[in-house]
């Protein structure tokens, strides 16, 4: 054979576009608070841009390949729902922390919308009409409780730029809570800090966290390791000190009181951890007797109120890997003992053991009315609200091992929820519902909660 002829044309590298300023029509918008343009056959993911506009883009990253990212610079056809931006950060090479600030809130909703419907087109293949809701009626300012500012080489607090490093210094934050926005630590530097993070409650509580960096220690490998030759080296982790404010923060949800260590977790908009509580409950219609797991429970906030349901005839147990979160849950849970949070990374092996022990927990106790017993194993509703990267296949293989007859699923990513739906669907179960917030107004963020049940996965 032509040896000649096997081989393949080369192609010079592509010229990197950084730098080059382009005028293109915005298409549809994209996960991760961007929109998409193409120019020569390449896609620009474009900032600061809505579908429907032209706009001049100045490329910002070009690592070659099929794509490369900009920022609308000028704006030559305005889509409708473009605003004049409320905070004066927020602008090409600003402040990265919101992505929709150009967009009226109608207009952020429908885009986020968007974003859920196509991700779960793509990823899980359903045709989904989603409405996002918002949390309040108010102006997508001055809600968000908890923030956590860089510090600039000069000690300076901000926040980074987009996809950078880079400080952009603040001397307040729009979407900041009263006490986080107009912080007081804004008014100082920090030098030696590597963030600064600042949070309140419902009191108007405020505390402010120190996170220092200090390098870990190298970790040593193999026998070479041993006799002190090879290591690898290892990322500097941050040690976190409380500088100022309580020694708990205090919110209150349905009439119920839960105090959180100042660096735990906690909704960051006031009105979430309700509005999220009452959908969850909405879904699962949790029944006295009835037994339910509650998977990266936090500090107890879905536990408290699944196990006010069940009653005392029932039984919540809980699984979170934050040891500081679990001693919150401890005290938030101290008056329903039928209910608790146990420390235990969240994997199908945990699943499994939590699952077998409500499985045969008072398998003869059932009130009148009450959920059905009998089995040995199992359980009557699953809660998950997991990180951003979702539940996964193993653990979802778990959950549905076990047999619950709803899977109330509360995800910030979706497409990390897509592909878990997908994964049930796969497994023979179906999105029964579904349920979108706004609970991060200004920026792409959305929150989701999805009612999975037995049946027909499609």
């Amino acid at each position: 054979m032509n040896q000649r002829a096997n081989q393949q044309p080369s192609r010079a590298a592509p010229q990197s576009w950084l730098g080059h300023r382009l005028e293109v029509f915005v298409e549809a918008i994209a996960h991760g608070g961007h929109c998409v343009a193409r120019h020569d056959g390449r896609v620009i993911f474009v900032r600061h841009a809505l579908p429907g506009e032209r706009v001049l883009a100045e490329v910002t990253e070009d690592r070659g390949g099929s794509f490369c990212r900009a920022d609308a610079v000028e704006i030559r056809t305005a889509a409708p729902d473009r605003v004049r931006r409320p905070c004066p950060y927020a602008h090409p090479g600003g402040c990265g922390g919101c992505d929709f600030q150009h967009v009226s809130l109608p207009g952020q909703r429908a885009l986020k919308a968007a974003v859920v419907a196509e991700q779960l087109s793509r990823l899980a293949g359903l045709e989904w009409a989603v409405t996002v809701q918002p949390l309040d009626d108010g102006n997508g300012l001055g809600w968000r409780r908890r923030v956590r500012f860089a510090v600039g080489p000069g000690g300076e607090l901000g926040l980074r730029a987009h996809r950078s490093h880079h400080v952009v210094p603040l001397s307040h934050c729009p979407i900041g809570a009263p006490g986080v926005g107009d912080a007081r630590a804004l008014r100082s530097d920090w030098p030696g800090l590597a963030e600064l993070e600042v949070a309140v409650d419902d009191r108007g509580e405020v505390v402010e966290l120190a996170h220092r960096e200090r390098p870990a220690r190298p970790r040593r490998t193999g026998d070479r390791g041993r006799r002190g030759g090879d290591r690898r080296s290892a990322r500097p982790v941050l040690s976190t000190e409380q500088l100022s404010g309580p020694p708990a923060l205090h919110y209150a949800v349905a009439g119920r009181r839960f105090t959180v260590h100042p660096a735990g977790f906690w909704q960051t908009h006031p009105r979430a951890a309700e509005v999220f509580t009452e959908t969850v409950l909405r879904a699962a219609a949790p029944r006295p007797g009835e037994r339910v797991l509650d998977l990266y429970a936090g500090s107890g906030l879905f536990t408290a109120a699944l196990a006010s349901a069940v009653t005392g005839t029932g039984s919540v147990l809980g699984l979170e890997a934050e040891a500081v979160a679990v001693t919150d849950a401890g005290h938030n849970l101290a008056d329903q003992p039928w209910a608790g949070v146990r420390r235990a990374t969240v994997s199908a092996e945990t699943i499994r053991a939590a699952t077998a022990e409500l499985g045969s927990a008072e398998q003869d106790s059932a009130e009148p009315g009450g959920a059905e017993r009998g089995r040995a194993a199992g359980v009557d509703i699953v809660v998950l609200d997991p990180p951003r990267s979702g539940a996964g296949r193993e653990v979802l293989t778990a959950i549905l091992a076990a047999a619950p007859r709803v899977v109330v699923y509360v995800a910030c990513d979706p497409a990390a929820l897509a592909r878990d739906v997908r994964f049930a669907m796969d497994a023979g179960w179906r999105l029964d519902d579904l349920s979108a917030f706004d609970a991060f107004p200004m920026t792409h963020h959305v929150e989701c909660v999805a009612v999975l049940r037995p049946g027909s996965g499609g």
